[in-house]
């Protein structure tokens, strides 16, 4: 039986926080489970000097595990970040981008900010949910302060772990069943199905396609109901 009696197609309890900062133009907190993550959207009136040439705008988006976020405490990353850092850096920044018209943000760049001050397992999927509600409010900020003419974002995106733990398949994984899956995998995908990453792999023997294409199809459902919360967090906010 997993932790508060889940079933193996259930989510963790999801909370979605808006303008949880004060100062950033886009914000919110995302509980999942016991991971939780601030993320901020920042918008900067520049584009990096290798897009000067270019129609668009830039997304971007940085990510931290603070020291106590874990049950042992982890030294801060100040002499430059590590791979896996840089690789959920990099995931964040593609799934954003997937989803908006750059066209429209000719002349902005957005610096998403994604600090984990409590892990418990995916961590790079929450931000990755809750940095899009982040970029939401941001853009519509920008919409509603007359920078841009109108909200860019062409649909939502999210994000959810899937593994195979005991040979049975599992949605959203807390770090217990993570670290001792069989199949771990991470799904982006956006509201219409369509695919923006896929993360997996087997950690002994391989898995078949069956079982790949079952985990995709846990990871959708997953997906449209983060999508839904996405949505009912964003229904009354005052921007």
């Amino acid at each position: 039986m997993r932790n508060n009696n889940r079933t193996s197609d259930e989510l963790r309890h999801i909370e979605i926080i808006p303008n949880c900062n004060l100062y950033a133009e886009g914000s919110c907190l995302i509980k999942c489970g016991n991971t939780h993550v601030i993320c901020t959207a920042s918008v900067d009136e520049k584009i990096p000097q290798w897009l000067k040439n270019e129609e668009k705008g830039w997304i971007t988006a940085e990510y931290a595990l603070l020291p106590r976020a874990t049950a042992t405490r982890v030294s801060r990353e100040t002499h430059g970040v590590g791979g896996r850092t840089h690789e959920i850096q990099r995931l964040i920044g593609r799934s954003l981008r997937s989803v908006v018209d750059l066209s429209v943000l000719k002349g902005f760049s957005i610096l998403i900010d994604c600090d984990v001050i409590q892990a418990d397992g995916g961590t790079r999927t929450a931000a990755i949910t809750g940095s899009f509600v982040a970029l939401y409010l941001a853009l519509q900020k920008m919409v509603n302060n007359g920078k841009i003419p109108y909200n860019p974002i062409k649909e939502f995106v999210a994000a959810v772990s899937v593994g195979i733990c005991h040979n049975e398949l599992l949605l959203d994984l807390e770090y217990s069943e993570d670290s001792t899956a069989q199949v771990d995998a991470n799904f982006v995908l956006t509201e219409s199905g369509k695919i923006v990453e896929i993360q997996g792999t087997a950690e002994g023997d391989p898995f078949s396609q069956d079982d790949y294409l079952a985990l995709m199809k846990l990871a959708q459902t997953g997906v449209l109901q983060l999508i839904n919360l996405q949505k009912e967090a964003l229904k009354n906010v005052e921007i």
